[in-house]
């Protein structure tokens, strides 16, 4: 398909989505002023709070779901469906749950679903097993305790589970959804397409990739209600242009993915403000390293991407602050890390990218390596998943291009794209993607899923699909993950960093600024790690 038949497609379909919540416009002005109408350029793709571990997808279902833990408008941790937990030894978890909580359809919320859903959340299917890394048993202790024996002493465990939400096991056993319904294969149950939880909102309507309806649960356990809604609906608007004539027309109320280019227009309008800040979100490049031979590569019998001289002349012939100036519009942060600064374990004396090459000078580099004219190779790259993904990419193509590497730009919608490129598919040479670690807000949640070696049986390296491996990284990352000594700790994080960034073990490109745009009768909370919490949205 070409691209200017795809953008045909991209269109038409932010059409029929907007058109769907047109009749809103119409609606008695009482009535109107309590429906939250809001659009993203991307879809949810799944109402299984398992089946991928990515910030959309959680951030929307935490209005179904509930997690044990939650954070609150700072991102700090405070009690949702337990009200007490901490670690009785070393090596135990325990969570007290709060009593009196009904699931949507009136079920009691036991430590029956507390045990389901967490070995739910680490078996077959399921896209957040890297946070089960070091649990050995979860047990019921009564109705109301759940205890979880670790293999190893784990002080974040916790933090890790803000982003485990509770499902119901009767609704799960009743309509067979014991499993989580694997994307990277394409596999749907009924928890693909409908849910069941105790948070804040009720999933009324789902028709997907076109329009999600939410009601609120009126038997919500926490009676601080803060919002003010009668109905959410939530459409995907791929279009960036359609998507900012809606908003500013007031035919939906809030953007949760506003293009830079449209921040001015949408800061002048009297009718619509802007939210923004930095994101905890790092965009970046990576590699395959596991092949012996690239599957998208006019180089046979051998993989460039082994070399390091190769990834070195890639490296530090993209110009990241290029792309912070023309395609971002100056709304990124460039970095040479994995991480942002408001992470535990970010190391600012690392974070220096090394200086850019000239083209002759990386060409060089390539010759040496075995390449005395070249490449070719193809990225891969997502239209709907972080700030201007695909211009991000057709920027890196003509950067590359000038040091004698052809790359051919294939581009589409996260659904196809993380079901290719992700594990165990991982049917990719040269990638991007972006990583948050909103679930601890510490270093290690990087190493474990992004750097670590890949392994389905510790569950580490999950989210590391060019297979990048360093035996001394990978110990250095299993001591930071138990250890509680923070001057130790800290050590041991800048010796791990130093070896992935020498390495060139990826690109970091930036990271991302974190831009909504709403109309001005609109008040909600905006936290760093992109996480829209309809609890908190009043509408004047």
């Amino acid at each position: 398909m070409s691209f200017d038949t795809r953008r045909m497609i991209v269109a038409g379909s932010a059409a029929l989505a907007l058109a769907l919540t047109a009749p809103l416009a119409a609606a008695p002005a009482e009535a109107q002023g309590k429906v939250f109408r809001w659009a993203n350029d991307g879809d949810v793709n799944s109402m299984d709070p398992y089946a991928r571990n990515e910030t959309f997808l959680l951030a929307f279902l935490q209005n179904i779901y509930e997690p044990l833990v939650r954070r609150d408008k700072k991102s700090q941790l405070e009690p949702a469906l337990a009200v007490k937990w901490g670690q009785s030894s070393p090596m135990t978890w325990f969570f007290d749950l709060r009593q009196g909580v009904k699931f949507h359809d009136g079920t009691p919320f036991t430590a029956d679903d507390v045990v389901f859903s967490l070995n739910r959340a680490n078996g077959k299917g399921s896209n957040m097993q890297t946070y089960f890394a070091t649990v050995k048993a979860i047990r019921k202790v009564n109705d109301f305790r759940v205890e979880v024996d670790t293999n190893v002493p784990d002080p974040l465990l916790a933090s890790k589970w803000a982003q485990i939400f509770i499902m119901s096991k009767a609704w799960a056993e009743k309509h067979n959804a014991l499993t989580v319904g694997d994307l990277t294969k394409n596999e749907e149950n009924y928890a693909t397409r409908n849910a069941m939880g105790t948070g804040p909102f009720k999933l009324k309507s789902r028709e997907p990739d076109v329009k999600t309806v939410l009601e609120p649960n009126k038997e919500w356990w926490d009676k601080k209600v803060e919002h003010n809604l009668s109905e959410v609906v939530f459409s995907r608007i791929a279009n960036a242009a359609t998507r900012v004539a809606a908003l500013r027309s007031g035919e939906i109320d809030m953007v949760y993915t506003v293009p830079p280019q449209d921040t001015d227009t949408l800061a002048k309008d009297p009718n619509t403000k802007i939210i923004q800040g930095p994101e905890t979100r790092v965009v970046y490049l990576g590699w395959d390293h596991f092949r012996d031979e690239l599957l998208y590569s006019n180089i046979k019998g051998k993989n460039p991407f082994k070399d390091k001289r190769v990834r070195e002349a890639m490296y530090r012939s993209i110009d990241v602050n290029a792309i912070k100036r023309t395609v971002m519009r100056g709304q990124s942060y460039p970095t040479a890390l994995m991480v942002a600064p408001v992470i535990n374990g970010y190391t600012k004396e690392l974070d220096k990218r090394p200086p850019l090459l000239k083209p002759e000078q990386a060409k060089k580099m390539l010759a040496d390596a075995g390449y005395p004219n070249g490449f070719e190779v193809t990225l891969d790259c997502p239209t709907d998943r972080y700030v201007n993904d695909e211009k991000i990419c057709q920027a890196v193509v003509g950067m590359l291009a000038r040091i004698g590497i052809k790359v051919n730009l294939r581009a589409q919608t996260r659904l196809k794209y993380f079901a290719q490129i992700l594990l165990p598919k991982a049917d990719m040479s040269f990638f991007m993607l972006g990583w948050s670690p909103a679930a601890t807000f510490d270093v290690h949640d990087v190493f474990i899923n992004l750097i670590q070696t890949y392994n389905p049986e510790t569950k580490k390296g999950q989210f590391n699909p060019g297979r990048y491996s360093n035996k001394k990284f990978d110990e250095l990352a299993d001591k930071v993950q138990v250890e509680t000594d923070v001057k130790k700790r800290m050590a041991m994080i800048a010796e791990a960093t130093k070896i992935y960034t020498s390495d060139y073990a990826y690109i970091p490109l930036h990271q991302q600024a974190l831009i909504w745009a709403a109309r001005k009768n609109v008040d909600l909370v905006q936290t760093s790690d992109n996480s829209f919490q309809l609890r908190w949205v009043r509408i004047k």
